[in-house]
């Protein structure tokens, strides 16, 4: 199973956020533009992202002065499976039901098999949370990340 580049993003900027609240005692929180460049993805991309994360109830965002990202208590210890799911959406692992639909559709055991492989793969990742993601050596090496210069 490959997940879209939307979920990886996500992930990432999680996890980011995950180590920047375990260090920071200041309060300074980062700004998407900042993770964004941390974690190497395009600003428009990443603030897509949050936005989903936010409505997932998993990122808080603050405008303004003092603003920034957080992660919330449920983005930072809910399951991650759950989480995956959610930003992956339901759906089928094939089109059975594309334009022209698969001839096969009517009896084809397939779609069932990855159906039921897709959901071991989803439950695998249950037990976890982003805090576990971020345990060493993953969350020093998150810490390193320095945002990039701004082009010029």
């Amino acid at each position: 199973m490959r997940l879209t580049k939307s979920t990886d993003i996500a992930l990432r900027i999680a996890m980011r956020l995950a180590v920047l609240d375990d260090a920071s005692g200041s309060g300074d929180a980062p700004t998407t533009r900042e993770v964004a460049s941390a974690v190497e993805v395009p600003y428009t991309h990443a603030a897509k992202v949050v936005s989903r994360l936010q409505h997932l109830g998993a990122v808080e965002a603050r405008r303004g002065r003092g603003g920034g990202l957080t992660l919330t208590t449920a983005g930072r210890t809910g399951s991650l499976g759950r989480l995956v799911r959610e930003l992956e959406g339901v759906g089928d692992v094939v089109g059975c039901e594309d334009d022209p639909p698969c001839p096969l559709r009517g009896g084809c055991r397939l779609r069932g098999a990855l159906h039921a492989a897709q959901e071991a793969f989803f439950a695998s990742l249950d037990p976890l949370s982003i805090d576990d993601l971020v345990e060493t050596p993953t969350g020093p090496l998150l810490l390193s990340l320095s945002p990039r210069p701004a082009d010029s």
